[in-house]
């Protein structure tokens, strides 16, 4: 090998090592918990979405009511580019650990949209996150981390 293809092949090698990788997702466990009445007789539902194409994320909806109402279309239009892992939990229910893709650290972004939460609120964005707590109460949905 000459100088300059020796040469060429560091540069690049350098380049691949030191050039910041696309962070991807770190959800590793989402964890639900109810804190609504036990004698409720009511079920709510947690979407928890991870996008792995980030054209998709351009026709993303912006609120819960745009998921609502277009959630069947989105999943059929977006393929392998989406899971969805949707959670029901029956009000007053301690606690419930949502099972999670295998492919979820190669998401580009993941959200949380809840059925409770008022149908003007954007989906949260748990990308960041390692382990999420979702809290459903009255007024909707309480996203944290979970240590």
């Amino acid at each position: 090998m000459d100088s300059g293809k020796k040469w060429l092949t560091m540069l690049v090698y350098a380049l691949v090592m030191f050039i910041p990788t696309l962070s991807l997702a770190e959800v590793n466990s989402v964890y639900i918990e109810s804190r609504l009445d036990f004698n409720a007789i009511l079920i709510s539902e947690v979407d928890i979405i991870f996008i792995y194409d980030e054209a998709l994320l351009n026709q993303f909806p912006n609120t819960k009511s745009e998921w609502s109402s277009n959630k069947r279309e989105i999943i059929a239009q977006a393929g392998d580019a989406m899971d969805l892992v949707s959670v029901f939990i029956p009000q007053g229910f301690s606690s419930e650990m949502a099972s999670l893709p295998d492919r979820r650290d190669q998401a580009v972004k993941v959200f949380v949209i809840g059925q409770h939460d008022s149908s003007t609120r954007p989906p949260i964005d748990i990308t960041d996150f390692e382990n999420v707590l979702v809290e459903i109460n009255e007024f909707g949905l309480i996203v944290s981390r979970r240590d």
